[in-house]
């Protein structure tokens, strides 16, 4: 879609909101977001607001109502730092307009820059939000099974591998890509790495665990800071039932990497709210190790294989570099 049709269609979504019909939209692009969402900060006398349209046909009507339904609680239950949708008339927080469904929220102060001052205190802070966001929820929706991001990152393992058995490798062009060197090098690293998957895995495939909605895409840039406060925790469209482990494992992986010290400290956060067993804390690990070899592959994938395209290159070979330069340091 042209940037003059986004920008029409834009305003035509704006005019549903009576407090943004006369806003100031600036369009933000995906704001380094990887998902194919738009977004605009509206600027209005009321203050700002974000608008998104969501990718075609992702989420359809039933999901995004789920998904506004777990921002709605989560807001009741106090928490400021999940944004507040805001309604176009009683009942409705969504428009469909352009083959799109669309959603406006207040603008979260903050910025995601946790790297540049990665702290104890505000790991404190992001691990202690993921927590009480995730005790929101779990009235809302609660049953014991298998945990689904196990079965997730099976069946990507067993399509990747029947992938690579077919013949396919990536065609690189490292001489006008800033993606190609870091997508050689994990090609690399999973030749290596990606077979112990299954082994890891296997003894959590029939483990029955506490089940309730979990982000499922908490990485350093959906976490917001204000100095050493936690103001923001953003992208809700990821969100599944699934073990909170899936979760920490995301966010610990994206702060803090492989630091032993700090993975410890922000589990132990964690746990100020929301008691984590053993078990449970060995299942972030696991999840964390073959989620970025996964990761990794997955993106190798889609651009390689399914032809994807993101506006901001750049930052795609930055978010793949994240992941190598973790594989790498792995024996």
């Amino acid at each position: 879609m042209s940037g003059a049709r986004h920008e029409l269609n834009a305003r035509a979504v704006l005019s549903c909101y009576p407090v943004l019909r006369n806003g100031r939209a600036i369009r933000l692009g995906n704001l380094g977001g990887f998902s194919g969402a738009s977004l605009w900060r509206v600027e209005t006398s009321s203050g700002n607001f974000c608008l998104r349209a969501w990718p075609p046909s992702d989420p359809d009507r039933e999901r995004l109502h789920w998904i506004h339904r777990l921002m709605t609680a989560a807001r009741a239950a106090g928490l400021l730092f999940v944004p507040a949708l805001l309604p176009v008339r009683e009942g409705v927080t969504h428009v469909e307009h352009a083959d799109r469904l669309w959603d406006a929220t207040s603008w979260l102060a903050g910025c995601a820059d946790f790297h540049k001052r990665p702290t104890t205190t505000r790991l404190t802070a992001a691990c202690t939000a993921l927590a009480r966001l995730h005790a929101a929820w779990v009235s809302l929706e609660f049953r014991v099974g298998p945990c689904p991001a196990v079965a997730r990152r099976l069946e990507r393992v067993r399509q990747w591998q029947q992938l690579v058995r077919s013949g396919w490798r990536p065609t690189l062009d490292a001489s006008t890509d800033p993606v190609a060197p870091w997508a050689a090098r994990a090609w690399t690293a999973l030749q290596e790495q990606v077979g112990r998957i299954p082994r890891v895995l296997a003894p959590w495939v029939d483990q029955a665990l506490p089940l309730s909605p979990c982000l499922c895409d908490v990485w350093s840039d959906h976490v917001l800071f204000e100095g050493d406060a936690l103001t923001g925790l953003v992208d809700y469209g990821s969100v599944k039932v699934d073990h909170a482990a899936v979760d920490l494992a995301r966010m610990l992986g994206s702060l803090v990497g492989d630091d032993a010290a700090q993975r410890h400290h922000g589990l132990a956060a964690y746990s100020t709210i929301r008691p984590l067993t053993p078990q449970e804390q060995s299942l972030v690990g696991v999840l964390d190790e073959t989620g970025t070899l996964l990761g990794a592959a997955n993106w190798l994938r889609w651009l390689y294989r399914d032809g994807r395209h993101y506006e901001n290159r750049d930052a795609v070979a930055r978010r793949l570099a994240a992941l190598v330069q973790r594989l790498e340091r792995w024996p």
